[in-house]
């Protein structure tokens, strides 16, 4: 396998991916206060949303690339 055709199945893979989940989250930390040896702290859980023209256009890409890695010179 070249990298052209591990590279399309890559965006494919995460195309789909993207379709199935549709996003994901994760905790950030931040410092609120600090007064000395005291320290307080905030874990916020944010979300990222994945659009999906993103996902889809990943396929698509992954398709041609997969299309045109075939390809013998």
């Amino acid at each position: 396998m070249n990298v052209a055709r591990i590279a399309g199945i890559v965006l494919i893979v995460a195309g789909v991916a993207g379709l199935l989940w549709g996003g994901f989250s994760y905790n950030q930390d931040t410092t609120a206060a600090k007064l000395g040896p005291l320290q307080l702290t905030v874990k916020e859980q944010k979300t990222v949303d994945i659009p999906k023209w993103l996902s889809l256009g990943a396929i698509a890409l992954g398709a041609i690339v997969l299309v045109l890695g075939a390809r013998k010179p």
